[in-house]
């Protein structure tokens, strides 16, 4: 796994960057110092992987996930724990605080390599498989509950750690699946990833604004309100211009 550290403080990316040697699995490919620098790294050198200081000068961590259009997987490094649940709203793999205690590192590298070998499995497997469109049926299950649900009855699909809440008639039913690897199943002429939580059905669109930073926002017919990053309202007009 390609690794980039980025963190304003030189000692606090030389220790990480010590940790992460002892670690075969990975290999940093470089270190930045802010999010400029960060944002011209992320784009060329394409990390699987970046470990993210949020309070930094100029643009903090958060900022920068708005601002690229490559997304690796986040691991955020910080002295301050009050930015934890926003950092997980992001989807961020992990969290960890400074000082950073080399046994909690490995067990957050262990488990990012648990998930990219589930990943991987899951990957092979749809290689064969088409696409799901809106005319296609799925089954849902939710505890004790189950559903056959057309997916042109979905409005949108939630990420929630490990799980997807998917919103259909008044049902909100949580899966055992990851956001991206439905993203890899579904039409995306149809389903479109609006941010690092959200993919929506483009057909339940009723109103599209414009938004904060260049981004947008929609209003799907059953009233759900979903940010749309700048990243991806750029890749949306390209898609949708005539």
């Amino acid at each position: 796994m390609k690794a980039l550290v980025i963190d304003d403080e030189r000692l606090a990316r030389k220790e990480l960057i010590n940790l992460l040697n002892e670690h075969q699995q990975i290999e940093v490919i470089g270190e930045c110092s802010n999010a400029e620098e960060a944002k011209v790294a992320i784009e060329s050198k394409q990390p699987d992987l970046i470990f993210l200081d949020i309070q930094m000068p100029g643009k903090n961590g958060f900022e920068l996930l708005e601002d690229i259009s490559f997304i690796p997987e986040v691991i955020f490094t910080t002295a301050y724990d009050e930015y934890a649940l926003k950092a997980f709203e992001v989807n961020a793999f992990d969290y960890l605080l400074k000082p950073i205690e080399g046994d909690r590192l490995k067990e957050s590298l262990q488990k990012l390599s648990s998930e990219y070998e589930r990943k991987d499995k899951q990957d092979v497997q749809a290689e064969g498989e088409k696409k799901l469109g809106v005319e296609d049926q799925v089954f849902v299950k939710d505890g004790d509950r189950c559903w056959f649900v057309k997916l042109k009855k979905v409005s949108a699909f939630e990420s929630e750690g490990n799980y997807v809440r998917v919103y259909f008639d008044k049902n909100k039913p949580l899966i055992l699946k990851s956001l991206n690897s439905l993203e890899q199943r579904l039409d995306d002429k149809k389903f479109f990833r609006a941010n690092r939580k959200f993919i929506i059905n483009l057909d339940w669109v009723k109103d599209i604004e414009n938004w904060f930073n260049g981004g947008l926002r929609v209003t799907l017919e059953d009233g759900k309100q979903i940010e749309i990053s700048r990243r991806q309202a750029a890749k949306l007009r390209d898609m949708m211009s005539l």
